[in-house]
Formats: structure tokens, sequence, C-alpha cells
């Protein structure tokens, strides 16, 4: 409702009463609108109660939306519509889009923002009015007065000095047409002086109050060409002090105060240490992406080869090139090239279509249905649709739309996924990265930016739409239209021409303008302006959009590109995370979050720095302590939580913030829930070494029961006098064997971790006196019994 209650507005322009029908329909319309807009005020007060109502300040905005309806309706009905008052009243129905910033969230953000600065921009601006204010009493005291001229005004040619001297001369000239005229813009109050060091400051229409004022000489008197050259002295000193200054303190206050809001509101950022910041960083990063699961490469050999070529990086530089190369055959055409040069381009653009055409085939054939599941196939497949077509239909499409140009111009976005493995392109990279972080706030700020020039062009149409046209009002820029007045406004943000488009405004009375003009199709009269509702426009309006809104996408560029710069120079950025994932879809090419202890070893070295852990790298990984699930499996995160850990370093201080982050992951990546882990790498290496201590026990209490059983055995078959050397020797050389078994077979295969001697060493070490001390007795007990 709010939405087209604004847009009907846009249709009230000066030809609305040439166009009856809807001009009714927008009559009827406004009375909808407004008992609508009534019925929700009193519903909203029997929903949050009549003085709760008013505790809102966007409640009271839409109040004084209502009543301003309201009262314009009941004027209607009572027939008052055309009172002055009534129809400057009707004006202020341009405010009603702004009830749109309470519903939409990112104006509303934006605004809140632009609330928070207001104390800090109304400083900025009163030390602007105080320092403008010395110059604009100078200005006077210089120059008020002097600013008029005697000028001829059949061709607006200013009388020379010899032929006019003083105003006195003017006025009793013959010639009927000399008129003694003031500068529109000139120092004759200190109002005045203001406006004009506005133009200045902006450097709109500046040059011709300069020189006015170096032409000047007494007053009543013509001016006379550089007669006052020190007085260009005073606008030097005011354009360094009073623009490069003091405006610039606009974009300065609004990136501090964005920088003051951020840490009111960040939070985190305040309190935490620049350690914990990187931490943070990374795992704010790493939990914004999830293992993907590859394509499947084709079973048919054809396909697979075809799949093989497309997806090695060296295919996606040849494309880049190509695609550099069409760009810069299309740089080659100029407007008067020989009709030999038209067909050559033509061949060449012709070859780069074909090859652009197999390219897309070449994938579509390999890849299958996958093809399309990817955004950047996406849009090549729509560039090469175009491409074709406008290559059949070049002279319909140009003729009815635009050149089939631009279609191939359009590519040259795909080079943007080459700069990733560039790694000179870094720069590059933190910039797209700055500018692509900055979009959803430019968005926000250009809706706001969009609804403040809608309310200033309704306004503008209600109050300027009549204004003769002359100067910076012509055809094409002035108020008449919702069209027009958005060009207009458009041409002030960017402070240009906006001298031009006040100075007819500003023609109050006759000759001027004439105020008894009749407008056909209307019963409006006249086409003067009104200097102070038009000098409040333009001056609110330079201060709203140009010193503060534009200003605003300058500050959140900076502050995003300082962001960029910092992640930049991070331990870890966005590509070290996405080279993980990569290469996770080599060893989980069904993406199952999940990888094999037994691969570990081979992914650690497959990565790139600053993640790489080089081979041999079994002992870093088991000091890790990574969570292991059933089946030996370990989950992506955990994984890529200690690598970040590796590179960013151990400190107590993380302990708290990783819970945090896990909870965040955990609810982002609920298949990680389903998989509580059973053990570690840690665990599960202390584990295998107490298996090895059990066995070692185990085979020396059996070999002790075995050696026992063996000496009672022989002990029986010396008192039956069976004793046999050469069995003596198998015995003694049997025991030796298994003894040396023994240590070997013990031994474990893999080095243990410091962190284990606690549990092994002492062991170990007792097993090993244990043996030494035995094997003596065990070979003099034999040596005895031969003898």
């Amino acid at each position: 409702m709010i939405l087209l209650s604004s847009g009907a507005l846009a249709f009230e322009d000066v030809y609305i009463e040439q166009r009856r029908t809807i001009k009714t329909v927008l009559e009827y319309a406004d009375k909808v609108f407004t008992y609508i807009f009534i019925l929700e005020m009193l519903l909203k007060w029997v929903a949050y109660g009549f003085v709760k109502y008013f505790t809102n300040a966007w409640c009271w905005l839409d109040f004084l939306i209502v009543d301003v309806s309201l009262v314009s309706l009941v004027a209607n009905a009572l027939g008052y519509s055309e009172l002055s008052a009534i129809k400057s009243l009707r004006t202020l129905r341009a405010l009603r889009p702004l009830r749109a910033l309470s519903r939409f969230e990112g104006m509303r953000v934006v605004v809140n923002a632009l609330l928070g600065a207001i104390p800090s921009i109304m400083n900025v601006l009163l030390v602007c009015l105080i320092f403008w204010l010395i110059f604009s009493i100078m200005g006077v005291n210089l120059f008020a007065g002097k600013y008029y001229y005697c000028v001829n005004t059949t061709n607006d040619k200013v009388f020379p000095i010899n032929v006019v001297n003083n105003k006195s001369e003017c006025l009793n000239l013959v010639n009927d047409s000399a008129r003694w005229k003031n500068v529109k813009i000139n120092f004759d109050n200190v109002g005045a002086g203001y406006l004009a060091l506005l133009q200045v400051a902006t450097f709109k229409g500046w040059m011709d109050i300069m020189y006015a004022a170096v032409d000047s000489r007494d007053l009543e008197d013509q001016p006379e060409y550089e007669v006052n050259l020190y007085m260009y002295l005073y606008f030097v000193i005011f354009i360094i002090f009073g623009s490069f200054f003091t405006l610039n303190l606009f974009i300065g206050v609004i990136i501090d105060n964005f920088n003051q809001q951020k840490k009111k509101f960040g939070g985190q950022d305040i309190f935490m240490t620049e350690e914990q910041k990187k931490y943070y960083n990374a795992m704010k990063k790493l939990g914004s992406k999830k293992p993907q699961k590859p394509i499947p490469r084709p079973t048919n050999s054809f396909q697979g080869c075809v799949f093989d070529c497309i997806t090695k990086q060296a295919f996606d530089i040849v494309i880049m090139i190509l695609i550099c190369l069409n760009m810069v055959t299309m740089m080659v055409e100029t407007d008067d090239q020989t009709p030999e040069m038209d067909k050559i381009l033509y061949w060449i653009n012709l070859v780069f279509i074909i090859l652009f055409t197999a390219e897309c085939m070449l994938k579509m054939i390999s890849l299958r249905h996958y093809y399309f599941t990817i955004g950047w196939n996406i849009f090549d497949f729509v560039v090469v649709i175009l491409s074709i077509v406008g290559m059949f239909l070049s002279e319909v499409i140009e003729k009815y739309f635009v050149s089939p140009t631009l279609f191939r111009v359009i590519r040259l976005a795909r080079i943007g996924r080459i700069l990733r493995l560039i790694k000179g392109a870094k720069g590059i990279r933190t910039l797209l990265f700055a500018l692509m972080m900055s979009l959803p706030a430019l968005f926000n700020i250009g809706l706001l930016l969009f609804l403040v020039m809608f309310i200033y062009a309704i306004f503008g149409m209600s109050n300027f739409a009549y204004v003769k046209r002359e100067a910076g009002i012509d055809d094409m820029f002035n108020f008449e239209t919702f069209g027009n007045s958005m060009i207009c406004l458009f041409q002030i943000t960017t402070s240009a021409g906006w001298d031009g488009l006040l100075a007819p405004i500003l023609n109050k009375r006759e000759p001027d303008c004439d105020s008894q003009m009749e407008h056909p199709g209307n019963n409006y009269k006249g086409n003067c302006g009104n200097p102070s509702v038009g000098i409040f426009f333009f001056v609110s309006y330079i201060i709203i959009c140009f010193l503060i809104v534009v200003n605003m996408y300058i500050a959140v560029i900076l502050e995003n590109f300082s962001v960029a710069t910092e992640e930049s120079a991070e331990p870890l950025s966005e590509d070290d995370f996405e080279m993980f994932y990569e290469v996770w879809e080599r060893f989980d090419p069904d993406a199952t979050q999940f990888m094999e202890y037994s691969k570990l070893s081979a992914f650690a070295d497959a990565l790139d720095p600053p993640l790489r852990m080089a081979k041999p790298n079994m002992l870093q990984l088991i000091s890790m302590d990574l969570p292991m699930v059933s089946g030996e499996r370990i989950h992506c995160l955990d994984i890529l939580f200690a690598f970040t850990k590796r590179v960013l370093g151990e400190s107590g201080e993380m302990d708290v913030l990783r819970g945090q982050m896990e909870e965040r992951f955990m609810a982002s990546n609920p298949s990680k829930v389903s998989y509580e882990p059973i053990t570690t790498t840690l665990r599960r290496k202390q584990e295998d070494m107490a298996a090895v201590i059990i066995q070692r026990a185990f085979r020396r209490y059996m070999m002790r029961l075995a050696m026992k059983k063996a000496s009672t055995l022989y002990k029986e078959k010396l008192k039956e006098g069976l004793r046999d050397p050469d069995k003596d020797v198998m015995v003694i050389s049997k025991c030796n064997e298994n003894s040396t078994s023994d240590k070997t077979d013990m031994t474990p295969s893999t080095a243990s971790l410091p962190s284990y001697n606690s549990v092994t060493k002492s062991d170990k070490d007792k097993y090993e006196k244990e043996k030494k001390r035995e094997r003596p007795k065990e070979v003099d007990f034999l040596n005895r019994n031969k003898k």
C-alpha cells in the first residue's frame, strides 16, 4: 500500500489536467489509501495503546503523514483545495514514501546508522557555518551591492565602461532596453553570501561569482575587467580552507562514526586480542564452507577423455587467453573502418564464436546434467547463445535493441575466475573482495538515496513544474514530470550543474519572469519561481545526498577495503580454505564429510602451505588428538580446526571461542551431530601401545612357563639317564631365538611419541633389565646340567 500510494504521486505532473481519467483514478485512489492508513493507525492505537503508540518515533512519522493526507482530503471535500495554504500542505504528501523506512530492514539499518551519526554531522555542520560565517561577513563587506551591472536586455550584452560608467548613466540611456541588473548569486547579505560560498565550495558556478568580484568597483559603478585583481586571494583562501578542509570533514566524521558504531555493536571486536581476532576470522571463514561432492568422471572412455581435458587448469587458462584475444579484436573496431577490415573482423569473431561454442559443447558432453549445476557454466551458455543469435540477427538486434558486441563484452567477466589461480593477482583479488563485501551495504545506501530522490522529485514537481525554461532548465532537465525530476536530482547528487537549475527558480518578479503566463491544458498561471523554497530545496538536498549519503559510499568502501586488506595479511585466507576443500574432494569423492584415518597422512601432504604438513607427518597428526568416530574416520571440520590451530598457534584463550564456533558449525553441519566421537588419534596410539605392552607381558609370562616346564622335564630326563648333548644345544639356541623374536615383535613399528614415555618406557626398561638378568641364569643352569 505504501508503494502504491507513493507511486500514485509520481503521476501528478504538469500533464495531469489533460489526462482526466488518470486524474479521476488518482483522486479515488488517494481517498482509498487515506482511509486504509487511518484504519491502520486506529488499529495500532488499539493494539499498542494510545499513549504507547506515540512513544515510537516511526509511529510519529506515520501519524504526521496520515494527518497531512487527512487534512488534504477534508479540504478537497469542503472545496478549499485551491487555497495556497492547502496547496503547500499537499506538497508534504511527498513525505509519504518515508513510511517505507520502517518496513525495509536494509534502509532501516542505514537510517539508524545515520541517526547515530547526526550529533557528529551537526558538529561538523556547525563548524562549517561558523567558519563560513567569517568569509560571508568578509564577502558582504567587500562585495555588497557591487555585483550590479548595466546590460542590454535585447542581446544580453554588458555595456562597456566607456559607454556606461555607473547606475545613473545606465538609467538615463535613451535605449529602453538598458537595465541595471544584479547577479543572482551575490554577497548583498550574509544569507546570500552563504549561498554564494556553497556554490564556490562545490565548484559549481564559482568562476562567475569570482569574476564578478574581480571586476567589481564601488557601489552603483559599472564593473570593469579585472580591476580588483587581489580579490582572487579571497576565493583561493576560501577554497583551501572552506572547501578542501571543512567539507571533507563530513567524510572523516562519517567514517569515524561507522568505526565507533562497529565497536559499539560489534561486541567481540573490542574485547578480543589480536591473536583472538585472527582465530575468530579464520573460524568465520572455515565455518562458511562445506565439502562438496565432485562431479563424477564419466564411465564412457570418450567422455572420460574430454572430462580429463576440461578439468585441467591449463584448459581454463587457454580459454581465458582466448577471451582476452577476443576483447582485443573488439578494441580494434572503429567507426570509419574499411569494408575489408569489417570482413576480417567478422571472420575473426566467427572463429572465436566457434571456439567458445566448442568449449560449451565439450563441457556439456563430459559434465552431462551436472553442467547446469555450476553458475559460471550457465553464464557461459547464455553468452554463447546470445553471441550466436547476435551473429545471425545483428542488423535486427542493433536496430531495435543494442549492439551484439555488448553480448561478447560480457564474456570478459569470466576472467575473474582465473584471478584465484594467479598468485600475483592477490592485490586485485583483495580489491574485488572489498567490492563484493561492500555490495549489500551499497545496495542499502542506494535504496535510501533513491527514497530521498523520490521524495524530492515529488516535492520538485509540486513547486517548480512551471518555472521558466532558462539557464539549466530546458526540455530535458526540468521538474515537469517525475522522470525529468529524477534526472535533475541525479545531476545534483553529483553536484553537477545545480547552480544552473537554481537560477530560474530565483526569478520572482518581472521582467525576469511572467507572473501572468498561461499554460495550455491547466489553470496554472505564471512561470516565476519561489526563491526561498528553491534555496531550501537545493541546499537541503545537497547536504543530505551529496555531503552525507554519497560520502557513506566512500566510508563503506574504505571500511571494507581495510577489512579485506587485514584479512589478506592474515595467516589464513579464504583461498587457503577453498584449497582445503578442493583437496578434500579427492579424498572424499562421496562428500561424506569424513576421512579414513589411514588417508590422513597423504591428505595432509597434498595440501598447499600454510596448511600443508609434509611427510613424515604421522607424529604431528597423532599429537593433534583428532576425534575419531566408528570406522576409524575423522570429520573434515575437526581436521580443519586442528590444522588451523597449528598455523595460528596454541593459546589457552582460544578454548571458549572454539566452543562457541563449534556450536555454530554443529548447527550448520547437522551431519556431524549424528556421529559422536568414540576415540581420538592420541588415544588410539595409546591403545596401540597398551596392546603392545600387554602382548609383551603375556609372551614373557608364557615363555617363563615354557622355560619352567622345559627345566622340569630336563631334570626328569637327567634322572632317567636320557641326556642328549645335541638337544641341549638346540634348547639353548631356541631360548635365544625366542628371546630375540620377542624383542623384535614387541617393538612397535611406529616410533612412540615423547608423551607416551610415561606409559611405555618404564615397563620396557624393566623388561629389558629382567631379560638381561634372566639369560645368564638360564645359560648357567643348562651348563651345569650338561656337566
